[in-house]
């Protein structure tokens, strides 16, 4: 049995968007949908992806997708995320701490906020009208 770590992404390595092949091609399987303690902002980065960052007021519940990454795939899927991304702990909503797709905060100056939307599918289910 293959040893797997807990992931929790919240943007374009979701299922069906643009980096979801990275997961799957790992042989990463979903475990559910969840969302954060209601302590991050989320940027959009020109559009692209997000930008999920831990703060320490003013922070909302974002929506993420919990996936199960065999360990040998996580350096593979952390090398093909976009600039500014990094890997550290996100804490869900009902406590539990897993590894998490995070933002480097040089990585939102200037870049457009969308926290009101909770989550990067709902704010481009907005931007589609």
């Amino acid at each position: 049995m293959t040893e797997t770590v807990k992931l929790a992404v919240n943007g374009t390595l979701m299922r069906g968007l643009a980096l979801n092949p990275n997961l799957l091609n790992v042989n990463a399987t979903f475990e559910r949908d969840a969302k954060t303690e209601p302590v991050y902002r989320i940027w959009s980065i020109d559009d692209n992806y997000p930008a999920m960052i831990k703060v320490s007021a003013g922070g909302v519940a974002v929506a993420v997708e919990v996936w199960q990454v065999p360990l040998a795939g996580l350096g593979v899927i952390l090398s093909q995320e976009p600039p500014g991304l990094a890997i550290g702990k996100v804490t869900l909503h009902d406590g539990e701490e897993v590894l998490g797709v995070i933002g480097e905060p040089l990585t939102v100056e200037g870049k457009k906020e969308i926290t009101e939307f909770g989550g990067w599918r709902a704010y481009h289910h907005a931007q589609q009208g």
